[in-house]
């Protein structure tokens, strides 16, 4: 029995391997018995090798190999030999093969098979979808630019934070809120870490940035939607206005995808994508200027209204025929704004959102840090002071002016990758009517 399952992955075999015998472990995808040889396609993390076996050489090897289920897990033992007419340029001659799980059959969901399943079906059967090479393609690129994010905001002065997901009242004001009940007490989870990363700004810890969930409880069921999903979430403070949020944002989005460009050329070929990247400055546009243009092309949008997914599409149209994917619109209506948004000239904020060919991925501002105009502005949202005494009590000891934004990782990837369905982004997805697997 074999005390060690794997020692080579198909990617990592070299030309000094050779010859050797050497060790490989993984999922049997296909096997092709032609009679008097069979040929057994493994799968692992870095992709696939071939394993040879001849019938006369070993019958029982033989036997055993082309008997096992698709998508068993074994380990292998064998004479690496160099092929040029197979994959990767070597195939297994087998001596010792251990079968370390057997599939049960018939499979819930094919691997290499041509015809897609409903999408339903794979997210039921999302265990075995993700075995698939262009699904963990997403995951390899996503991982990537996540740990782009965290190169730049580092580099940038920004320190990582966790703050509560279990809190005591709704982070941003609205209704659309999970309630749950918290012992003796009705709680909610977090909508975003809002009112906790504005804390941290009165504490001295300038520039805090968290990898965050956002759980909000939004009854829309649609391909661009998720009642849980993750964000990166950033505050700073010591700022004139908005516009150094914005740079920090552009200056983000530009080294994601400058990183995912640079290091997933195979998962980018697997997909048959390319990646855009924006040019700096991305564009700035008024919502002002937004409505004109949308009026222009015939939309009913009003002024003060928030533009809805039919006007964001349209947008996304208007803008790329100036070769402009990536843009923010800034200045919108103080009315529509939550709370803590800083006004601007009294009837606009200081807010803006980064749109990404016609889908908002990312939304921000300039925060309020005057307790006195905060507390007129919970008022002024039907809101009551009194349930935000934690919130405004670190407004009432020294807070500096202070700004950020939340910026949706599966929305990014969706548009990125340009794929339909933002559930393809996210590794269990939680919808309106999917709580499980």
């Amino acid at each position: 029995m074999m005390n060690q399952y794997r020692t080579h992955y198909s990617k990592d075999v070299k030309k000094k391997d050779y010859n050797q015998s050497i060790k490989v472990a993984g999922w049997v995808e296909d096997i092709r018995n032609i009679g008097s040889i069979a040929f057994i396609i493994l799968r692992d993390k870095k992709g696939t090798l071939q394993i040879t076996i001849l019938k006369k050489q070993n019958p029982d090897l033989f036997k055993k190999l082309v008997s096992i289920p698709r998508e068993s897990v074994i380990s292998v033992r064998g004479l690496c030999k160099e092929n040029t007419q197979v994959r990767n340029g070597y195939e297994i001659l087998p001596d010792q093969v251990e079968v370390l799980s057997y599939a049960a059959t018939p499979l819930p969901l094919g691997v290499v098979d041509k015809v897609e399943a409903e999408l339903d079906t794979r997210l039921d059967n999302r265990f075995i979808d993700l075995r698939k090479q262009d699904k963990q393609a997403i995951f390899k690129i996503r991982n990537i630019i996540l740990a782009a994010a965290h190169e730049y905001l580092r580099s940038q002065g920004f320190i990582e934070v966790h703050t509560p997901k279990i809190i005591a009242s709704s982070s941003e004001g609205g209704t659309n809120v999970f309630r749950i009940q918290y012992f003796e007490k009705e709680a909610f989870l977090a909508q975003s870490p809002q009112l906790y990363k504005q804390t941290l700004m009165a504490t001295g810890l300038d520039r805090v940035y968290e990898i965050t969930w956002y759980f909000r409880a939004e009854e829309h069921n649609t391909r661009r939607h998720l009642n849980e999903s993750t964000a990166i979430d950033i505050e700073m403070a010591f700022i004139k206005n908005e516009e150094e949020i914005m740079k920090i944002l552009e200056r983000l989005v530009y080294n994601m995808c400058k990183k995912a460009e640079e290091k997933c050329r195979k998962e980018l070929d697997i997909l048959n994508k390319q990646i855009l990247i924006p040019k700096i400055p991305i564009p700035r546009i008024t919502y002002d200027e937004v409505i004109q243009k949308l009026q222009e092309k015939n939309s009913g949008i009003q002024w003060g209204e928030d533009l809805g997914t039919e006007d964001e599409r349209l947008l996304g149209e208007i803008m790329r025929e100036n070769n402009e994917h990536f843009y923010f619109i800034t200045r919108y209506p103080l009315e529509t704004k939550p709370f803590y948004t800083m006004p601007c000239k009294n009837k606009y904020s200081r807010s803006f959102d980064l749109a990404y060919n016609g889908i908002e991925i990312a939304s921000g501002g300039q925060r309020i840090h005057d307790v006195r105009l905060l507390e007129e502005r919970i008022r002024r949202c039907g809101l009551d002071p009194k349930d935000f005494d934690t919130y405004l009590k670190t407004f009432r000891y020294g807070m500096p002016p202070h700004g950020g934004f939340g910026f949706g990782i599966e929305r990014f990837l969706m548009q990125l990758l340009d794929i339909n369905n933002i559930r393809e982004c996210i590794l269990f997805p939680r919808d309106r009517t999917r709580l499980k697997p």
